[in-house]
């Protein structure tokens, strides 16, 4: 029975462990879309002042269309982060340490 529980247990702190790395990964993941989302929107800003004789339809400093294109990236930018998190989270670590 003790040796049911033990066992348990390390199965129950590899999975905690694995949750942590995939929310730390995940955390990383939205500060870089944090900060790309603020330079590029001050880029864009800043470029599409220059070039308010191309856009047509829309203003320099339309913010509907600088919140959709924000948020269409800080989307895609997760997907990419989430997707190979889950998949690293998902290996075991004696298999990946016998590979290298």
């Amino acid at each position: 029975m003790q040796e049911a529980q033990r066992g348990y247990r390390w199965e129950r702190a590899t999975v905690v462990a694995y949750d942590r790395a995939g929310k730390e990964v995940l955390g990383q993941g939205i500060r870089l879309v944090g900060v790309g989302a603020l330079i590029g929107v001050a880029g864009g800003a800043a470029v599409s002042r220059l070039l308010s004789s191309l856009l047509f339809g829309l203003s320099p400093f339309d913010t509907v269309a600088y919140v959709s294109v924000s948020l269409l990236l800080a989307a895609a930018a997760m997907l990419a982060t989430y997707l190979p998190a889950r998949r690293a989270a998902t290996v075991d670590p004696m298999v990946a340490l016998r590979h290298e």
